[in-house]
């Protein structure tokens, strides 16, 4: 196993050291207190629930792509991470649609098990350009499975009065660094693998628009940190959607089937 390897290795096993040795922290209360609460057309939470339309169009969007015969996959079965990826992104939309028209836990359920299949699939995907077709797609379902029982550990504690979204925050957050790592230190099969930090940007943009919901909203009072977070977010779906439709192989996967 080379120095690269182990580095992946080590961060993964630190993480799930992490997820089950922290102490325990239920959902906080106030984060189901967003900015914008106007209601328009009968919809309560108007642009926090409309902004999600920009999830479910970048996912069908980006289905159409992956599924495209003409979009550049070495190997067919190479389109099925990024199929599933842009599914999550859709679904997505919808359930975090439905957790703002009433938001609390059990809502909120429906909006973070569908964000763990794309944060885990993109992973698979990257380690199928980056290192191994056979190991990334192996990878995909294990890594689906613990990325929904984190969202249903999370929901099940909360039911039985002892809330723990820890294991969820550290998925998450593990996600993100691994998709960070995995550039850094694989480069693609393809071109266009760069495009990967840009995603990478836009998940940060997102998170800095959601710490600043209310102030975002005060500035004018036209829209809220949150619902432009839902924008930013899905603007980084868009970017591997792009990334799929530029990109051209420039290295065989010979030695990493």
């Amino acid at each position: 196993m080379t120095a690269r390897s182990w580095y992946i290795v080590a961060f993964t096993l630190a993480s799930v050291a992490a997820a089950l040795l922290l102490p325990a922290m239920p959902q906080p209360v106030d984060y189901h207190d967003f900015a914008d609460d106007r209601h328009l057309a009968g919809v309560a939470n108007f642009l926090d629930v409309v902004s999600n339309g920009a999830f479910v169009a970048a996912g069908l969007a980006g289905m159409i792509v992956a599924l495209y015969p003409r979009t550049p996959f070495e190997y067919a079965r190479e389109r099925l991470p990024y199929l599933v990826f842009f599914v999550g992104v859709a679904l997505t939309g919808l359930g975090s649609g439905y957790y703002h028209l009433d938001p609390d836990n059990e809502t909120l359920f429906w909006d973070r098990l569908p964000m763990t299949i794309a944060f885990m699939s993109l992973i698979s995907a990257q380690i199928v350009d980056r290192i191994s077709i056979r190991a990334g797609l192996a990878l995909l379902l294990p890594m689906l499975l613990v990325g929904m029982g984190s969202v249903v550990y999370w929901i099940a504690t909360e039911r039985a009065g002892a809330g723990n979204v820890m294991p969820y925050g550290v998925l998450q957050f593990y996600s993100v660094v691994m998709l960070f790592v995995l550039a850094l230190l694989y480069p693609s099969r393809y071109t266009r693998g760069n495009d990967i930090y840009w995603v990478f940007a836009a998940y940060v943009v997102a998170k800095v628009l959601e710490t600043f919901d209310h102030e975002i909203l005060a500035l004018g009072n036209l829209m809220s940190g949150h619902s432009l977070k839902h924008v930013a977010a899905a603007v980084g779906s868009v970017l591997v959607m792009r990334m799929l439709w530029l990109r051209r192989l420039q290295r065989p996967a010979d030695a990493l089937r």
